[in-house]
């Protein structure tokens, strides 16, 4: 579970300017889709990336299975597995397996039980058999499984995606949609961030909205529907 209090965080030292994160408090539950929505610079980004300690925020709390994230991050980052919007942005080796066995590497982990995790996750996205190809060859869609095989490798309790379809044409998106619907059938929890619901609210079993820094909207897709009106967001027809 994430558990958000008060959350606030402001870029920069102007204490006078407003906040890219406004008194945020929410909760997300444990195996729940969670579409989190808003236009540009509404701080969706800035929210989640509080969620494992990419930043710290200026005052409230984050707290992950109930213990605070700044009391220790690698226990956060190990629950909330996050990608970003350019998967290359996340890459750290040339090769799809070397780049997805990273994550559990760097958690001090036994040869056998990473090489699992690796064949695991890669055939969770459908990218099993492909761990020797060069990632800097690989089409869009096919990056964008590969980040997130390298966070499924974590073993998280959730896995935080921003933007996952950016510059994705229509059959790789739809191969991320059908990956993430198998996932949180499976159990793991599921954050998309987006400014296009498009496809993805049919997964949802909540919609959040942000607007100036605030939560706008909190509800279940159907009801989503009828209030998006005015949000900056792009509604399913």
């Amino acid at each position: 579970m994430i558990e958000t209090r008060g959350l606030t965080f402001r870029y920069g030292s102007d204490e006078s300017g407003p906040p890219a994160v406004d008194d945020v408090s929410l909760t997300i539950r444990d195996g729940s889709f969670v579409v989190l929505a808003g236009p540009n610079g509404s701080g969706k980004s800035t929210l989640v990336r509080q969620f494992n300690g990419l930043l710290d925020p200026d005052a409230g709390s984050v707290s992950v299975n109930d213990q605070p994230v700044d009391e220790n991050v690698v226990a956060a980052r190990t629950a909330v597995a996050m990608t970003f919007q350019d998967p290359r942005d996340g890459f750290v080796a040339a090769t799809v397996a070397a780049d997805v066995a990273f994550g559990p590497e760097n958690l001090g982990l036994a040869r056998r039980e990473i090489d699992e995790r690796v064949a695991g996750a890669l055939a969770a996205v459908r990218m099993d058999g492909r761990g020797d190809e060069r990632i800097d060859r690989l089409s869009g869609g096919e990056q964008a499984r590969v980040a997130i095989a390298g966070a499924l490798a974590m073993g998280p309790d959730h896995l935080v995606l921003d933007e996952p379809f950016a510059g994705l044409d229509q059959p790789a998106r739809q191969s991320v949609l059908s990956r993430l619907d198998a996932l949180g059938d499976a159990g793991t929890g599921i954050v998309v961030v987006t400014h296009d619901l498009r496809d993805v609210l049919a997964l949802a079993d909540r919609v959040l909205v942000m607007n100036e820094g605030r939560v706008a909207l909190d509800t279940d897709p159907e009801r989503a529907r009828e209030q998006l009106s005015g949000l900056a967001v792009r509604a399913p027809c």
